[in-house]
């Protein structure tokens, strides 16, 4: 069952409720009493997946793997630039 965020538009009480997906929206709010309470938009739960066939690294966070790209490259040997110059030279003979 999720959690939802509700704000009263009349008092800007905001509080959770631990409800099911199939409830109706509350309306009352708790502080004021009023029937102005709405369920608001919320940002969600990240879904994690459990159980073989799944590793935990798949679940890294952007910094991390940008750090992890950063250091894989850092570990790379150096690229020669010497391949342009062992390149023939292409003149046209007229």
């Amino acid at each position: 069952m999720p959690t939802y965020d509700y704000q009263c538009s009349s008092c800007d009480h905001t509080w959770e409720a631990f409800e099911s997906i199939k409830a109706k929206p509350k309306r009352k709010c708790p502080e004021c009493g009023r029937n102005t309470a709405k369920r608001m938009i919320g940002p969600g739960a990240g879904i994690i997946f459990k159980g073989s066939g799944f590793y935990q690294t798949d679940y890294r966070s952007d910094s991390y793997k940008k750090d992890a790209a950063a250091d894989k490259k850092s570990k790379e040997p150096a690229k020669s630039e010497s391949k342009s110059d062992s390149k023939p030279s292409s003149s046209s003979s007229d």
